[in-house]
């Protein structure tokens, strides 16, 4: 998304399934590569794993 994407709201690149149509692809937005999920970042299920995204993207916004 090359403006971005806003917290909560699903890249355009997520499948039905939940899987990223890009990975492993060179077209793969550098920020995806280089990001590396732990056992914390994923949490319990979905949701945790959600809120923890959110707070990742909040928090490392580009200050206006």
């Amino acid at each position: 998304m090359p403006q971005g994407k806003p917290a909560g709201i699903p890249c355009v690149q997520l499948l039905p399934d939940l899987r990223c149509a890009l990975f492993g692809k060179p077209e793969r937005p550098a920020v995806c590569v280089s990001l590396r999920p732990s056992a914390n970042m994923c949490g319990a299920d979905r949701d945790e794993a959600l809120n923890f995204l959110s707070r990742l993207e909040l928090a490392t916004r580009p200050t206006p």
